[in-house]
């Protein structure tokens, strides 16, 4: 088994990339797709949000209401790192539960927004990294996310800055042409990574 992680900014591209992965037969490892599973309704992580941050970041329906969070945590480093310190373990026991499934010879792919940040390349067997410019990825925010400029750049300047990631990065997929351009670098490196995958057999 080859454990990767694919990490990049904002805007970078990586859903693009991680969507690729999986067409050719990556097992995909989803940390945000986790961090919503382990705070769904009824779960022990959302009761533990609750009881840190009160019965306020529910949804009249009793969902997390994650903008309430966010707005909590975004400016303030120690609400952040309560609810870090609540989600993060329940992330890393599902992501392990999840990597326990794969075969001998399959590459897991673990989707990590935060793997720079969060100091998680030693995990990983590999780091690929998207990377693309600012002004692509503040381009693609305000175009095609609809965020506005002010909104897009406080999410960049919240992340590591690209020569962080790049820093980390075992392999680098270049995101700041069209998606055409795209696929033939990430069935490149996919190529290696299955090879690599063999020899770890």
């Amino acid at each position: 088994m080859l454990k990767v992680g694919l990490t990049g900014g904002i805007g970078a591209g990586k859903s693009e990339v991680s969507r690729l992965f999986v067409s050719y037969g990556a097992v995909l490892i989803d940390a945000d797709r986790i961090a919503r599973e382990v705070v769904e309704p009824g779960t022990p992580g959302l009761a533990a949000v609750v009881a840190e941050f009160g019965p306020e970041v529910l949804t009249p329906e009793g969902t997390l209401d994650r903008p309430k969070l966010g707005s909590i945590v975004f400016n303030d480093p120690g609400r952040l790192a309560a609810l870090n310190a609540i989600v993060h373990p329940l992330v890393g026991a599902r992501s392990a539960e999840l990597e326990g499934l794969a075969g001998p010879g399959d590459v897991v792919v673990h989707d990590v927004p935060l793997l720079t940040e969060n100091g998680l390349a030693p995990l990983y067997d590999l780091v690929v990294v998207v990377d693309a410019a600012p002004e692509t990825q503040l381009d693609r925010l305000v175009r095609l996310r609809g965020m506005t400029e002010p909104e897009a750049r406080a999410r960049m300047a919240a992340q590591a800055t690209r020569a962080q990631r790049r820093a980390v990065a075992d392999l680098i997929v270049d995101n700041d042409g069209p998606l055409e351009a795209l696929e033939p670098q990430v069935r490149t490196i996919w190529a290696e990574l299955r090879e690599r995958a063999g020899e770890s057999r």
